[in-house]
């Protein structure tokens, strides 16, 4: 236990040399043409150190907040903004995925053509299989980024058996467990997962989990793109790499916002009932819907 802990603070002391190091000599993890450069990005960004700079900023953030209360509600309102912007945005490929649902049917049903072409000078045409493969996509925007989204405004499904008949400040108090031991450890792991399950299916030779840095670099002699464009069916969609990239995103969203629920739940509990749901943007049906709305 003792080796675990002093392993921890020794990389949290050194999360500040990675952090400066890397802002400072940014060619040698984002310049992709040279080889060795991506292959330092896919290591670190699955690796034990880069953990350690957001763990740490997250500490950082934390204490700061503790001190100044007004700085910890504007990273809370921040985080929140953007969970509702890119909830928002995504949203649309709801009614994305309805309209081309559509035009397949009419397509195959009224048409019945075997394609489908879409485009205004410049057209994008690919068989009705590979469109129809091509809604997951749309539906797994909505799932990846709406999750923070749909967490702000209260509309993920609750089994509440304990919460609703403590206080208020033991709720915030399992809000606080609950985002440790449960959001950002769930979040890790899934990038953990999708990290190198993306990668995978980007470059070869393919990296592993298990790889060092140098033996990465020493794969890297031989790398070179290999992005996946292989479908389920023989006309079937083609860019399943996107659902990976998506799996990622969602993993680092899940992240940052069990960083602003934690932070929220702390500022709650300090500041007492009144406080509860300060600053939240939660959207509205309008004037006369407030019966219809936290019913979806």
């Amino acid at each position: 236990m003792w080796d675990g802990l002093v392993w921890a603070l020794s990389n949290v002391a050194m999360a500040f040399y990675n952090f400066f190091y890397a802002v400072s000599h940014p060619g040698l993890w984002l310049d992709w043409s040279n080889k060795e450069a991506l292959s330092r990005f896919v290591y670190y960004g699955g690796s034990v150190e880069f953990f350690f700079v957001i763990f740490t900023t997250f500490l950082i953030i934390t204490a700061v907040g503790v001190w100044k209360n007004n700085f910890l509600w504007g990273c809370v309102r921040g985080l929140e903004a953007f969970a509702n912007a890119a909830g928002r945005f995504a949203a649309w490929a709801g009614l994305i995925m309805v309209l081309q649902q559509t035009v397949i049917v009419l397509m195959q049903r009224i048409f019945a053509r075997p394609d489908v072409v879409l485009g205004f000078g410049i057209p994008v045409g690919f068989d009705v299989s590979w469109w129809s493969e091509e809604l997951k996509l749309w539906n797994a925007i909505v799932v990846a980024m709406c999750v923070s989204y749909t967490f702000v405004q209260g509309g993920h499904v609750r089994v509440d058996l304990v919460y609703a008949a403590v206080s208020h400040r033991v709720q915030r108090v399992i809000d606080m467990v609950g985002s440790v031991i449960f959001m950002m450890p769930l979040a890790v792991i899934t990038w953990m997962y999708g990290w190198y399950f993306l990668w995978r299916h980007l470059i070869v030779p393919k990296p592993s989990a298990s790889d060092q840095l140098d033996r990465l670099l020493m794969k890297s002699r031989a790398l070179r793109w290999n992005v996946e464009t292989i479908g389920f069916s023989a006309n079937g969609f083609t860019g399943y790499f996107l659902f990976k990239i998506l799996l990622v995103t969602f993993a680092g969203m899940v992240f940052i916002h069990a960083c602003a629920f934690f932070w929220r739940s702390y500022l709650e509990y300090k500041e007492g009932p009144d406080s509860a749901g300060r600053f939240v943007d939660r959207d509205t049906l309008g004037e006369g819907e407030e019966a219809y709305e936290g019913t979806h």
